[in-house]
Formats: C-alpha cells, sequence, structure tokens
C-alpha cells in the first residue's frame, strides 16, 4: 500500500492467471521456454491488472541496460540550429531502429573535450553506444578511435578514420549515379566541388565513383579549387569564385555535399549563371532544404532509414559485419539538372 493506492505485483498476475510467478517473470523477460498458450493467458491477465513489469528489476536481473547511447558530434562554434539536419534526420533513423528492438536511447551531444565522454557500455550506462555527426571536429574523433576500435558494441557513422566499426553510404555509387545523370542530360564538362585530399573521406568515394563513371563515358571531370573557408555553404561559394578567377570552362558541378552544392547556386545566381541552362548542379545527402531551392537542387539521397537500422543491428547483433556496411543511395533528379 502507498497512500491508498494499491500497486498490483507480478504474485497477483500469477494467482489470476493460475501460474506461478516465476512463470510470470519468464513471460516478461522473453524467455522462449514459455508455451503460447501459457504467454497469452499471463499477458491477459496482466491487462485485466493493469500491471507494469519493473524494468529496472528485470534489467538488474538480465545485466542489461536496454538503452543504446547515441553521441552527436558537433563543432563547437554551432548552436542547435546550426547543426547540420543531416545529422538529426539520421538520428532520428537510428532512434526508430532501436525503438523497434525494444530499446530506448540515450542521446548526447558534444563539441568539445570537457564535453567528450563515450564510456557507456564500459561503465553500464548503455549496451551499445553509436557515434555520429560532423567529421569537422578532429578532436572529438582523436577521443572516440580507441573506443571505437576496441569496443565490439560500438559503431560510428562515416567517420575520417579507415578502421573498423562503421557504417556509411554508398558514396562510390551515389558519385556513378552523379555521373550517369549529368551525362545523359547532355552535360559534358563536370566539375567536382568539395576537398577530396582531406579527413572527409567520403568526399574522395564520392569523387572516385563520378570519376570513374565520367571515363566510361569518354570524359574526365574538372577537379575542385582548393578550398579555404571553414563553412560548406562558403566553401561553395568560394569555389565560384575561384572558377571564375581562373577562367575555368564548365557546364555542370558534382558538390560534395548540399550544402556546397547551395552555396554554388547562390553564386551562380548572383554572377547572372543560369541554372540549369547554362551549368547543372546535383548535390549530395538530400536534405529537405534543396527541395525548396531556387531552381529545386537534384541530390543523392542515402536512405538513413535503413542506416539507422544497419547502425543498431552492428551493436546488437553479434554476426554483424564488423567491418563496415553501405546505406543504399538514389537519384533525388530536380529542376537543377533539367535542360529544356
Amino acid at each position: 500500500m502507498s497512500n491508498g493506492t494499491y500497486k498490483t505485483t507480478a504474485w497477483d498476475v500469477a494467482e489470476k492467471a493460475g501460474v506461478s510467478q516465476s512463470t510470470v517473470s519468464r513471460v516478461f523477460t522473453g524467455s522462449t521456454r514459455i508455451s503460447e498458450p501459457t504467454r497469452e493467458k499471463v499477458l491477459a491477465a496482466a491487462r485485466a491488472l493493469d500491471y507494469l513489469p519493473d524494468k529496472r528489476a528485470s534489467r538488474l536481473r538480465s545485466g542489461q541496460t536496454g538503452v543504446i547511447a547515441v553521441v552527436v558530434i558537433t563543432r563547437a562554434e554551432d548552436s542547435a540550429q546550426e547543426i547540420n539536419p543531416f545529422a538529426y534526420t539520421l538520428l532520428g533513423g537510428v532512434c526508430r531502429a532501436a525503438s523497434d528492438r525494444g530499446y530506448e536511447t540515450l542521446v548526447s551531444f558534444q563539441a568539445s573535450t570537457d564535453q567528450f565522454y563515450g564510456r557507456y557500455v564500459e561503465q553500464r550506462d548503455a549496451d551499445a553506444m553509436i557515434v555520429l555527426g560532423t567529421t569537422q571536429n578532429p578532436a572529438a574523433w582523436e577521443h572516440f578511435r580507441p573506443i571505437l576500435q576496441q569496443e565490439c558494441r560500438a559503431v560510428c557513422w562515416g567517420l575520417p578514420l579507415d578502421e573498423p566499426h562503421s557504417v556509411r553510404s554508398d558514396n562510390v555509387q551515389g558519385g556513378k549515379l552523379a555521373a550517369e545523370h549529368l551525362w545523359e542530360s547532355g552535360y559534358r564538362r563536370p566539375v567536382f566541388l568539395g576537398p577530396v585530399e582531406s579527413e572527409q573521406r567520403q568526399f574522395a568515394e564520392r569523387f572516385k565513383g563520378f570519376s570513374e563513371r565520367l571515363q566510361k563515358f569518354g570524359g574526365n571531370v574538372i577537379a575542385s579549387p582548393e578550398l579555404s573557408r571553414p563553412d560548406r555553404v562558403g566553401q561553395g561559394r568560394e569555389a565560384i569564385e575561384k572558377l571564375a578567377a581562373d577562367g575555368t570552362q564548365y557546364d555542370s558541378i558534382f558538390a560534395a555535399c548540399d550544402f556546397i552544392a547551395l552555396g554554388a547556386l547562390e553564386a551562380l545566381t548572383q554572377r547572372g549563371i543560369s541554372v540549369p541552362g547554362d551549368v547543372g548542379i546535383v548535390g549530395y545527402d538530400g536534405l529537405a532544404a534543396t527541395a525548396h531551392a531556387s531552381p529545386p537542387l537534384t541530390t543523392i539521397k542515402p536512405d538513413l532509414e535503413e542506416a539507422g537500422r544497419q547502425l543498431v543491428a552492428h551493436v546488437l547483433d553479434e554476426e554483424s559485419d564488423a567491418n563496415g556496411s553501405l546505406a543504399p543511395v538514389e537519384l533525388i533528379a530536380r529542376a537543377s539538372t533539367r535542360r529544356g
């Protein structure tokens, strides 16, 4: 009794169902040793009595927390509104996949050394850890590198490192899709915008797929000028300025990410260059904002629902491939590459 309100116990459910208390316990811990008729009888009794099992006690007995920690790495200078919306979308995919597996998620946004913490599994705060977010915070990745290398129940999205325990989009295939689309649309002098020789391994993979497919068509890609601005939109603007200063002739752009593409689109519009008439543009990431650009931006979109499922599977399934897997991608064709 507590304040005149009685809390139903497993013993009450056992009495109503005509089974032992240990049978009730096994039903709610998912034991396969219970027959289906007995399971249904216990569950019916629990519903009738409005019984809720004590999750904390169950977790203590099983040694599991029922929680997956999700660390989102950001840049120290970014406010919540400035964090790449791609990270929020991927986070949603992870949380949904975890929920489908019966797990709760503990989400932590980390940007600076005084915030870095990744020992959730070791400290029994969570059963597994998933790390995602910007690669523009090298100090954060140096902190998480040894944890990801050593902890079998930890995995990351992307990652500027070559070690295993990661999931990323099929960047090479995305580059090939961009090349095929631009070529089929009649563009013959494409330029790739984005740093290739950098910590952004995924950018190099996108460039690789793009250039290899163009070569099969008999074409070549113009490499991106060196970019120095820290933000991606600024890099897109900077790239257009440098291409104009160098007198580079091009008729299309494959940008390493949507923000670079949006910056390039803005700079081209300011120069009075028609998109898609004079220059076609393809971005990468499938950000919702690209649909509202002027003109709407063609983009390569990773399947982030599937990415979330793959990340969760990596940390929960022992048979999961620890050497990394690829989330599928698709091309979303819009007006930025639609000639005529």
